[in-house]
């Protein structure tokens, strides 16, 4: 399960959910699908960068892809639901899992397999509406910043409000490139070793 020095629990809880420190000058947000196989790869690979680097924390953004639904709705629904009555901790240790045993691809959760963790709230949240809102909020300033790929970071500088968009699963020396242009004023430019979403292959280590 989800562990490491910066975990989960050192911040408030609520939707959007933040791993990390909540002081950290940095934060990465994620925009990203529990469907998408690159999302699945890159997560543990983004939780041990962001394990060693405390100045920067990680925040999540719900964006189901049309392409995989309805699994993708339904993972973020469980995911969130598990997150509302379980804290931070919860929801975070819940992605993990859906990415460990999902198909993916919109393939969703094998047949007959739950959720090991899930409380009765939780599955009261499931039986309403109360996580649709905050997953289609997430999606549609997504849509507003014109993002419709995952994953997608925003890297944002909380000390300046600066902000950079990067696409696709980003090494940790581009991610420390971006912070050097973050905090050299230069947010607008673009950093060449981002790897593009759409040109994707092995996952960077």
């Amino acid at each position: 399960m989800l562990t490491g020095t910066q975990g989960a629990s050192s911040t408030p809880a609520g939707s959007p959910w933040r791993y990390g420190r909540a002081d950290a000058r940095f934060t990465v947000v994620e925009y990203a699908d529990l469907e998408c196989p690159f999302c699945r790869a890159y997560f543990a690979v983004l939780k041990r960068w962001i394990d060693a680097h405390p100045e920067v924390n990680w925040q999540w953004y719900h964006l189901p892809l049309s392409m995989h639904e309805p699994a993708a709705s339904a993972q973020a629904r469980l995911v969130e639901c598990v997150g509302q009555t379980g804290g931070s901790t919860a929801f975070w240790q819940a992605v993990e899992w859906v990415y460990a045993n999902t198909r993916g691809e919109g393939q969703g959760l094998p047949e007959g397999l739950r959720y090991p963790g899930l409380t009765a709230d939780a599955q009261r949240c499931l039986d309403s509406d109360r996580p649709d809102a905050v997953i289609r909020a997430q999606a549609d300033e997504a849509a507003k910043q014109r993002i419709a790929v995952t994953p997608t970071l925003r890297l944002q500088d909380n000390q300046s409000g600066k902000t950079l968009l990067l696409h696709g699963p980003v090494e940790g020396d581009a991610l420390m490139s971006a912070i050097d242009l973050l905090t050299a004023g230069d947010a607008e430019a673009p950093s060449t070793k981002v790897m593009p979403a759409d040109a994707a292959g092995d996952i960077p280590r």
